[in-house]
């Protein structure tokens, strides 16, 4: 089969995990040779948003992380494992991982903390008749019927101060003003864990940030075959073909101020990532708050391909509401035990068996996680990390009187000290601490309101070469903001382009199993 594909390319845009994973399937699925295979990537680094960066001096930086589900995610534990471990040849990222998490699993002990500083007991997801209503009636109603509609469109005011909605909202990041159809969608691909969203059990952790444990292992598989990765090169354009189907016929790019042009010949194929939802983030230190910018090129660059063809989605509807989009992370880097040893206390929990903990009442309805340590490769024994982010980034704190954008990681820290009642030692926590905020204009933009065709299909009707990956692209039932959502694209992407006669792992129909249907009725009662 190689010699059917020897002059045949492949262009990856966007050096995100869809991309990494469309490249792996090439390699393993269609014999497609690596050196033929090129992923351009604007940054100097691969990985997208499954990001983990820094050092204990400078302070590290996680702008997010991802969970992983160990029953939903098909297609993302299939492509793991046949991905070799970057410690043990002999065994893969798969089984690493689930090695790991079945050693340290998750049972969350204080998911939601009052304004005193108490633990909520969350066993009752606090529904009311209506609420129980408004959920079965979104279930059933078709995502044709529902349009543009947001959450708040679907309950009434009750609903925002349950347990579950707290609990819910801040596992995923759901606003209000979200999409009532990727809410739906995560209702019914996640209903397997409703029943024990206030433990958060379902959650499947990697040994150690998602780079380090994820990336880095892909990004090393497909050394090993010279796929050919093109750095700090960004692309502003795709030519088509002037004819009523999809055709590119080049790419226009720009490195180092200087501008080029790859032409595409028949039988090479383009991916894209269109859009992401960490363009534009901005870094802030202990002394200095982040910006709010704008567009990057990745939203640039689906702007202009959507204007040239039919059928490449309408981005408008994603990024131009960064108000909507909007939040802020933290990543704290302690140079002592101080701040954990009294989190561990405090939650009954130890670093890593326990989720995220929610100040319910917080301003910035502010959450915080801390992860089995250490949390980076390289990161020092006497090193701790943890990770926070805050829902409302314009509102003015509760301690500190100031907006949350408009704060340094100093200020955001004796904020979380204050929610805690850690105040006595606060001056020793935030000397021997380096908080380094992160505001993300559209870390949230694949959750706003959309219509039908907002989201390009992964290969749209009439395109001869080019598909589509990320977050940003169709596929009907499965929810955004996943890693198995970008890998699922990238499967349909390399076998539908390539006529790939292979399955792809099925979406688990959970609303369909009797035993699901029937606890997840009981807890709505609890």
């Amino acid at each position: 089969m190689k010699k059917d594909y020897e002059n045949k390319q492949v262009y990856f845009v966007g050096g995100g995990l869809a991309s990494l994973a469309g490249a792996v399937y090439l390699i393993r699925d269609c014999a497609f040779p690596g050196e033929n295979i090129h992923i351009i990537e604007e940054m100097k680094i691969v990985g997208g948003s499954n990001d983990g960066a820094g050092n204990s001096e400078q302070g590290y930086v996680v702008r997010g992380g991802r969970m992983l589900n160990d029953e939903a995610y098909e297609n993302t534990w299939e492509l793991l494992s046949s991905i070799p471990s970057l410690n043990d040849p002999d065994k893969s990222v798969r089984a690493e991982i689930l090695e790991f998490d079945t050693a340290h699993p998750t049972h969350a002990k204080a998911r939601l903390v009052n304004k005193e500083a108490e633990i909520v007991d969350v066993l009752s997801m606090g529904f009311d008749l209506s609420d129980r209503l408004a959920m079965a009636k979104l279930i059933i109603t078709s995502e044709e019927k529902m349009g543009k509609a947001r959450i708040k469109d679907w309950f009434g005011s009750h609903f925002f101060e349950t347990n579950f909605w707290y609990m819910w909202a801040t596992t995923f990041a759901f606003q209000p003003w979200h999409s009532a159809v990727e809410f739906k969608r995560y209702m019914i691909r996640f209903m397997h864990e409703f029943p024990r969203i206030q433990t958060l059990e379902g959650v499947t952790r990697t040994p150690y940030n998602q780079y380090d444990s994820i990336i880095l292992p892909l990004k090393k598989y497909l050394d090993q075959f010279a796929v050919d990765f093109e750095m700090k090169c960004t692309v502003n354009d795709l030519d088509f073909k002037d004819s009523e189907g999809i055709t590119v016929t080049a790419i226009r790019y720009t490195r180092e101020g200087v501008q080029g042009v790859i032409e595409i010949n028949e039988g090479d194929r383009v991916i894209v990532t269109n859009g992401s939802m960490t363009d534009g983030y901005s870094l802030g230190s202990m002394s200095i708050a982040p910006v709010l910018k704008g567009k990057g090129n990745s939203w640039k660059l689906w702007d202009t391909l959507a204007k040239k063809k039919p059928g490449l989605g309408n981005p408008s509807s994603f990024d131009d509401h960064i108000d909507g989009s909007k939040w802020e992370s933290f990543t704290v880097t302690c140079h002592d035990s101080r701040f954990f040893d009294l989190m561990e206390k405090f939650s009954r929990n130890k670093a890593g068996s326990g989720a995220l903990v929610t100040f319910k009442d917080s301003s910035w309805l502010m959450s915080i996680v801390l992860a089995h340590q250490p949390h980076f490769l390289d990161q020092p024994e006497n090193v701790k990390v943890f990770w926070g982010y805050g829902l409302y980034p314009d509102n003015v704190g509760d301690c500190v009187k100031k907006r949350m954008s408009d704060c340094t990681g100093e200020e955001i820290l004796i904020e979380l000290l204050y929610h805690l009642q850690f105040e006595a030692d606060r001056e020793e926590i935030v000397k021997s601490a380096n908080c380094i905020p992160c505001m993300m204009p559209f870390i949230t933009s694949q959750f706003m309101p959309r219509s039908l065709g907002d989201r390009p299909q992964v290969v749209p009707e009439g395109s001869t070469n080019l598909a589509f990956v990320g977050q940003f692209c169709e596929i009907p039932d499965d929810v955004v903001f996943t890693e198995e959502y970008s890998v699922r694209a990238a499967r349909i992407a390399v076998y539908k382009l390539f006529g790939i006669n292979q399955e792809i792992c099925p979406i688990n129909q959970y609303q369909y199993d009797i035993r699901t249907l029937f606890s997840s009725f009981i807890t709505s009662y609890r």
